[in-house]
């Protein structure tokens, strides 16, 4: 588990690279729902603010918060709630989508990833969210030596057998293959990863 936290604190990752996770078809969906929702909302205001300007006044007891004498405001103001409304489901299945993407590029089991968290949403809110964040696998990486991909449990490259966690020969902390020094004790590392590993 030592080595498996290790990695994960080694993972650089960017906010815009892990929205590009997220499947692109949920993106458009959400896009295009959130400018039909806009384009609706607004319209009905226009409609209505036209009315009640023309003397008819077609359910405005229904709206109280709406402005009847600014069809101007009564449209921002609409915006800006379907825009907070919008915010909140769209981060949600955002979250869904990537979880379920991010858990396969993983190697975990996606599926079951996606179930637990619809299980546990209603009741316990984002507890879900948290587990997977706290528990996911790291990314699979590239062999120091020969570039292959592999997991991060591994301990050695099943293509050409390199040792895939050295450790400092000094402190025996884990290291990773492109330190030049040991992050914990400053030691001199020297030569390939397989050697630092042998040395430890």
């Amino acid at each position: 588990m030592r080595l498996i936290r290790f990695r994960r604190q080694r993972e650089r990752t960017h906010f815009r690279d892990e929205l590009r996770v997220v499947p692109y078809w949920l993106r458009v969906t959400c896009g295009v729902l959130y400018g039909i929702a806009l384009t609706i909302a607004i319209t009905l205001n226009l409609s209505r603010g036209y009315l009640h300007n023309h003397g008819a006044r077609m359910g405005s007891d229904m709206w109280p918060w709406v402005f009847h004498d600014n069809p101007l405001m009564a449209s921002l103001s609409m915006a800006g709630l379907i825009t907070l409304f919008a915010i909140f489901i769209t981060s949600y299945l955002f979250l869904l989508g990537y979880v379920y993407r991010d858990a396969k590029r993983r190697g975990m089991h996606a599926g079951l990833w996606l179930l637990l968290i619809l299980v546990l949403s209603p009741a316990y809110l984002g507890i879900g969210f948290l587990l997977y964040f706290f528990m996911r696998e790291p990314l699979p990486y590239a062999c120091p030596n020969c570039a292959a991909t592999v997991g991060a449990r591994y301990n050695f490259c099943p293509n050409c057998k390199t040792n895939l966690h050295p450790a400092c020969p000094q402190c025996k902390q884990p290291v990773a293959e492109t330190d030049k020094f040991c992050p914990n004790c400053a030691c001199e590392l020297k030569g390939t990863a397989g050697e630092i590993a042998a040395a430890g």
